[in-house]
């Protein structure tokens, strides 16, 4: 039992404890807790209980994270045995904050960004849609987990509008390119894992070690140009496609929080190097899609072909370093279901088969459509554990 009780259609509850970056009028950025329908003020809380607290005064998570896996196991029992003994209530209860009197912002700084193409469904869907006739997957992918490096700046929190981008695209049936708005903007629903514990260069860090180095998860939003990705993208991959715009949540869960969703991978034929094998799980969560308030997707990130661990072990197997705000994105989550599809380029197959929304044809995205993720997986007490939602609205592209 907890003395906190959590409202009823709260975002969060006592099990979750995600870590995000908050502000108020008189209290500027720094680190909160999300629990129930109220933000903890972690510095304000870490003060009372006599602790040096000033990790949490911080704009980002990131010197928290850097701490490693002794100080969040530390932390988060502290919170727990806070919320659930009735001597905690005069430590925690004065710096509980109603999330509506909040802003809340980037909860990291983000160090690199690389997303990975992880789902076998959603990269044989697209080897389907674009090399139709021919294998569906390249020689190389169930080998190696493929990934490609993003651009870290342009890593937003939810609620950040989004700007249609400008671009070079070339239809099939145009003879030359043409320059401007593009004309298939697509979202990717995506799990990031965000990466708390660095490692040096020159070193790799192997899939045993997974939870030794990264922090926790967030929703993620990979917005993609289709049009301008599938003019640029041969022979060195996606660019401008992609760079513009990828939206996380605001709140970080602790891979801690996640215990109870592990599970077993599916079926890796033919087996992989030895670096690639070792302790390997997924998680049962399912990452909903909607689109202008209607529930068009729900992807099972059990399905996908790697784990987590695969990722940052094929990552870091060249001897590239992890940094602390390292976020990696899983690629997008589609399962073997056609409503189970992460992307609209799948959903309608490449804008061959159009969605039917409250009676429209939809393919694409508009300007003015907003997109939402949420995410849940199973909690220990068979309940649901709730993932931060990530947002974004579809703005004009700018006058050229």
């Amino acid at each position: 039992m907890s003395w906190f009780e959590v409202p009823a259609g709260a975002p969060f509850g006592t099990a979750e404890l995600p870590y995000g970056i908050f502000s108020t009028d008189e209290t500027p950025r720094r680190v909160g807790v999300a629990v129930g329908d109220r933000v903890l003020d972690l510095a304000a809380v870490g003060e009372a209980a006599g602790l040096d607290a000033d990790v949490f005064r911080q704009p980002s998570l990131n010197p928290w994270m850097g701490l490693g896996p002794a100080a969040w196991a530390e932390g988060r029992g502290l919170l727990q045995s806070l919320l659930a003994d009735e001597s905690g209530r005069d430590v925690v209860e004065p710096h509980l904050l109603p999330l509506d009197a909040v802003t809340l912002h980037l909860p990291i700084e983000v160090a690199d960004y690389v997303d990975f193409y992880a789902s076998e469904h959603h990269a044989a869907n697209v080897g389907a849609i674009f090399r139709p006739g021919g294998p569906p997957l390249t020689p190389n992918w169930k080998h190696q987990p493929i990934g490609y490096h993003g651009r870290a700046g342009t890593v937003v929190p939810t609620g950040t509008p989004v700007v249609r981008p400008n671009g070079q695209r070339k239809a099939p049936d145009e003879d030359a390119p043409t320059f401007g708005p593009s004309r298939r903007l697509d979202i990717e629903a995506e799990l990031g894992f965000v990466v708390g514990v660095g490692s040096p260069q020159g070193t790799s860090v192997g899939v045993d070690a997974f939870a030794d180095h990264v922090f926790g998860v967030v929703l993620l939003n990979d917005w993609s140009a289709r049009d301008l990705q599938a003019w640029e993208y041969v022979p060195l991959g996606p660019f401008l496609g992609k760079s513009f715009a990828t939206s996380i949540s605001a709140w970080v869960l602790p891979l801690a929080a996640l215990e109870p969703a592990r599970r077993p991978l599916p079926r890796q034929d033919p087996p992989l190097l030895p670096y690639l094998q070792g302790d390997l799980y997924g998680y049962a969560i399912e990452v909903e899609v909607w689109l202008n308030g209607l529930l068009v997707s729900t992807c099972p990130y059990a399905a996908l072909y790697y784990s987590p661990a695969q990722m940052v072990a094929h990552l870091t197997s060249n001897g590239a370093s992890l940094r602390t705000g390292d976020l990696l994105g899983s690629g997008t989550i589609s399962g073997p279901a056609p409503d189970q599809r992460g992307s609209l380029l799948e959903l309608t197959w490449n804008g061959s088969r159009p969605l039917l929304l409250d009676g429209e044809e939809r393919t694409f995205l508009a300007d003015g459509d907003e997109v939402v993720l949420r995410g849940r997986a199973p909690a220990a007490d068979g309940g649901i554990l709730a993932l931060g939602a990530v947002t974004g609205v579809i703005e004009p592209a700018p006058a050229r």
